[in-house]
């Protein structure tokens, strides 16, 4: 069952390096059976994930998508600037990058709303791009995204621990369950976290 702890708290002002950034996107590959280690960022390397409010947006779009594409959820962090996710399709036949869209494109709804009824003119602006006459609102960096498949269940532990030390390698945090914001605290103890994850394979 899903809760949402909205007195979760976390945020730094630590900026964001060059070598935090994720690696090259690649192109998304749907194998059966693989799981896929996914990172997607904010418009321009932007902190736009550093506020509560917009960090419980994404752990409801990422729950209802997982939902309505039938995916497994194994990990996820939540930075300031992007975020990580360890999934794995139930369907053989499935589009990962629905699946993204899915949980990004809601989001960017809900920002761009938010901005508007609180008259940030210049936060819009910022993230607003011409495309002729008509602008175009970007929350996230255009494009897919990092995808790495994974194609053996020995695999997914090892990235696991790497998603949940994130923030210790930012120094954010001292250990990774001291961060609200990632699903360290489901796999060390059940019953905390923001959200449940689904059971690893044996």
């Amino acid at each position: 069952m899903t809760s949402f702890d909205p007195r979760l708290a976390g945020s730094s002002r630590r900026p964001f390096h060059l070598e935090d950034r994720p690696r090259k996107e690649r192109r998304a590959f749907n194998v059966p059976g693989h799981a896929h280690y996914l990172t997607f960022s904010c418009s321009h390397g932007l902190p736009l994930l550093n506020r509560d409010r917009t960090r419980l947006w994404l752990l409801e779009t990422m729950d209802r998508a997982r939902t309505s594409h039938q995916v497994d959820l194994y990990a996820y962090v939540i930075m300031p600037e992007h975020a990580h996710l360890l999934v794995r399709p139930q369907r053989d036949k499935y589009d990962i990058s629905g699946f993204l869209y899915a949980v990004k494109r809601p989001l960017s709804f809900k920002a761009k709303r938010f901005l508007q009824q609180q008259g940030e003119a210049e936060w819009l602006a910022r993230l607003t791009t011409q495309c002729g006459s008509q602008g175009r609102f970007h929350f996230w960096q255009p494009g897919g995204g990092y995808d790495r498949n994974l194609t053996r269940t020995s695999s997914l532990r090892p990235v696991i621990e790497y998603i949940h030390n994130n923030p210790v390698r930012r120094g954010f945090v001292a250990r990774p369950t001291d961060w609200p914001w990632s699903s360290a605290r489901y796999w060390a103890d059940s019953s905390e976290g923001p959200l449940n994850m689904d059971q690893l394979p044996s």
